[in-house]
Formats: C-alpha cells, sequence, structure tokens
C-alpha cells in the first residue's frame, strides 16, 4: 500500500519509530548544546545544527519538560495514532474543523470531543505564561 497520512499508512519502518513533538527535539537539542559547551574539546556544531535548534526554539509551544509531558499524557489518553498526536500538539489547531483540516485522518473524531482536548491544549500552552 502507498503511504498516505490522512489514512494513517505509512511504510513499514515508521511501526517501530516513535514520534517527537518539537518541544521534545527542542530539549533534545539544547541539552546536547550544554552537554558540548562543558566539554572543551567537543566539534562545534555546524549550521545544520543551528538551524534546527533555532527553528524549535521558534515553533515549540511548551516550555518545560513537565509541560510536554502532561501534553503528551493528555493526547496518549485520547487514543490518538502516534502521527496525529504529534501532529496536534505541535500545530496546536483552535478548533476541530481546522483540526480536522489540517490532520484529515481526525476526521471520523466526534468534533465535541475533539474540541475539549483542544481545549485542554489550550489550557497547557496558557498556563505556561504564569509559569515563566
Amino acid at each position: 500500500a502507498d503511504e498516505n497520512a490522512s489514512q494513517l499508512v505509512f511504510p513499514k519502518e515508521f511501526d517501530t519509530a516513535e514520534t517527537l513533538l518539537v518541544s521534545e527535539v527542542r530539549l533534545l537539542l539544547e541539552h546536547r548544546k550544554e552537554q558540548s559547551a562543558a566539554d572543551a574539546d567537543a566539534p562545534e556544531f555546524g549550521p545544520v545544527f543551528n538551524k534546527t535548534l533555532d527553528y524549535t526554539q521558534t515553533f515549540s509551544k511548551f516550555q518545560s519538560r513537565e509541560t510536554i509531558s502532561a501534553v503528551r499524557s493528555l493526547l496518549t489518553h485520547a487514543h490518538l495514532h502516534k502521527f496525529e498526536l504529534a501532529q496536534l500538539a505541535n500545530l496546536c489547531p483552535d478548533n476541530a474543523e481546522e483540526a480536522k483540516a489540517l490532520v484529515p485522518s481526525l476526521d471520523s473524531r466526534d468534533d465535541e470531543a475533539l474540541e475539549q482536548l483542544l481545549d485542554e491544549l489550550k489550557t497547557h500552552i496558557q498556563s505556561q505564561a504564569y509559569q515563566q
């Protein structure tokens, strides 16, 4: 079968792969950079690393490990496919209609349940403002 994200059909290599949120990638890259800064012998990072770090810092929706963990838990308990989980967390759509337009595999989901899930996501984003 051909790959088709809208129908959650992916190459078999993806069966065992985990999805990462942009926020999780940011944490990993920042940690790697901190480790390297502590090691005088560490090689300098190339432009791809720096551009990727910049991208994740720009588009990361969730700042703390605690918030990221809470969001991942929230979406995992919603019984989403790992692709849908990552897309919702990375894109944070405003409503069910937008979520279904961005992630067509969500089409069969109940709008009300999806709205509730998105509202909880927004709560996590808003609560960060008070944590800083």
